[in-house]
């Protein structure tokens, strides 16, 4: 079918990168440290929980918002860990994952022309989403080698068109993790321009060593402008269930609920039981799966530096970043690409995630969420390049 048809603003809406590289990874039999999910399962009970509720009958329309419980789950879940205090009737919205919560924030409060402030490299619905607003996504720059936020850059980011601040932290892809500092300069920037914030959370509990995750809401003058969003997929291994959630002021989760509407409309009804019961009793199963992923996090490392790369080690998420022309590569792309011809190992290059194009083009994406003797064996792969 020819292109002419597409519609403008939808340029940013391809064939994404990840579903490229996982199908060049089954293609050439690679080991696959591109796309983000874990090749282990959540906790027990919980899968336990979701057949429980598929041969009892929960398999029709749930609620437009989510089974009560579920909301409640995660209300309790926001008190317990940050003190934040959301009322489960109205300021809680269960959603077909982060991704859904992230395009249906976007399409209700950003009109054509509007700005929306994001972190660069932008994870790729980011992109998308804001397009499909029509609105123009404006990048603060957390560029390698360090990653760090600029807050002179962050500053000058915001116009008389800024409506939205769309913020991810944990960070994907750089493992960023914002600080006090960061956080409190966005709260102030926020407030001084009278902008609506979106956080992305999805990370909250994939955090490593020192690094703590502050919610944007729990800073002065935040909480009444500040929708939050997560899901259950990262902090459970249960990315394929899609269920995802946005917190906010009740006039707030209610435009994003007239958008989701229409989206999804509901989804995941035997998950929803399911995703509650984790959410009340997993916390020690979460702690656990942390620490191992951070165990992970060090082993990856120690590999990648044996074969002559020098990672930067995360702060948080379960992806690492390397500069590959240590290996004479100056294209994460090409690296990207021709990597599983070579030993048969699937990365993803920085660069998609980037406006500014050439801050990305050394670097390339590792995920860590696997097995030892998954990432042992891409570990031994690539020690190929360098015969």
């Amino acid at each position: 079918m020819s292109s002419r048809w597409k519609a403008e603003r939808v340029a940013a809406s391809t064939a994404t990168i990840f579903a490229e590289m996982s199908a060049l990874a089954v293609a050439t039999g690679s080991v696959n440290l591109g796309q983000g999910f874990p090749d282990t399962d959540g906790p027990a009970f919980m899968l336990e929980e979701a057949r429980a509720a598929i041969a009892a009958g929960v398999n029709q329309y749930p609620p437009g918002r989510g089974i009560a419980p579920l909301r409640q789950a995660i209300a309790a879940h926001s008190r317990r860990h940050y003190g934040l205090e959301y009322d489960p009737d109205t300021e809680v919205l269960v959603t077909t994952g982060a991704t859904e919560a992230i395009a249906a924030a976007m399409l209700a409060f950003v009109d054509p022309g509007d700005e929306v402030v994001a972190l660069e490299p932008f994870y790729d619905s980011y992109a998308a989403s804001i397009e499909l607003a029509g609105g123009r996504r404006v990048g603060v720059g957390l560029f390698g080698p360090g990653f760090r936020l600029d807050h002179a850059e962050l500053a000058a980011a915001f116009s008389p068109r800024t409506k939205v601040v769309l913020l991810n932290s944990p960070h994907n892809p750089t493992g960023t993790v914002l600080d006090r500092a960061d956080l409190a300069e966005v709260a102030r920037l926020a407030v001084a321009h009278d902008v609506l914030v979106v956080c992305d959370e999805v990370y909250e509990h994939l955090v490593f060593d020192d690094a703590e995750h502050l919610p944007l809401a729990a800073f002065p003058g935040m909480r009444e402008r500040t929708i939050r969003i997560s899901s259950s997929g990262k902090t459970f291994s249960a990315t394929g269930w899609k269920i995802g959630w946005a917190l906010g002021p009740a006039e707030l989760v209610t435009e994003v609920t007239a958008v989701k509407q229409f989206l999804t409309f509901v989804s995941g009804a035997p998950f929803q039981p399911a995703v509650a019961r984790a959410l009340d009793e997993g916390d020690a199963w979460v702690e656990e799966a942390r620490l191992g992923l951070q165990g992970k996090r060090d082993r990856l490392a120690d590999g990648l530096r044996s074969v002559g790369l020098d990672p930067v080690v995360p702060r948080g998420t379960y992806f690492m970043t390397t500069d590959v022309r240590a290996l004479g590569y100056d294209d994460g792309v090409t690296f990207c690409r021709e990597l599983p011809h070579h030993c048969g190992v699937v990365a993803i290059p920085h660069a998609v995630f980037y406006d500014r194009v050439e801050a990305g083009r050394p670097y390339v994406r590792w995920a860590f969420c696997k097995r030892d003797s998954v990432l042992d064996e891409a570990v031994e792969r690539l020690g190929r390049l360098r015969v």
